[in-house]
């Protein structure tokens, strides 16, 4: 008896492949980054390594930091072939949702040597003191 595969069975091993490398690509256009915190302020850093501090946008909208950006291919001696390149190029784009006592209005982003550092502020209550309100009776 001859069993008979439907279409799915022969062309998901097929395209196997072609998801792997969908799922590397994805990779290649998401920074490294590292995020931490202080009792004053949040802060997340991205490695970014040969892009141009003016090919970095960074927004802020509905408690979303967004940063985004491209890194070009730059060709660096005519006529050289390359053989194989393990470095990523192109658009890269990372978000990161904000904890709700960000001072949206103080951060502040910078980049020095391939690293983008972005100071997230918390807003501090003024007086983080017990008060105690009195009950009057009628």
């Amino acid at each position: 008896m001859v069993e008979k595969h439907g279409p799915s069975d022969w062309r998901s091993h097929l395209f196997e492949p072609l998801r792997a490398a969908g799922a590397r690509i994805q990779d290649f256009f998401s920074p490294d980054a590292d995020a931490g915190a202080t009792d004053d302020a949040y802060e997340v850093e991205l490695e970014l390594p040969g892009v141009d501090d003016d090919e970095i946008e960074i927004t802020l909208h509905d408690n979303v930091l967004s940063v985004k950006g491209e890194k070009r291919f730059h060709q660096e001696k005519a006529g050289k072939t390359y053989y194989f390149t393990e470095r990523a190029y192109g658009a890269f784009h990372r978000s990161f949702r904000l904890p709700a006592d960000v001072d949206a209005e103080r951060i502040d982003a910078r980049f020095s040597r391939g690293i983008l550092t972005v100071q997230l502020p918390k807003i501090h209550a003024a007086d983080d003191k017990v008060k105690r309100i009195k009950v009057s009776a009628d």
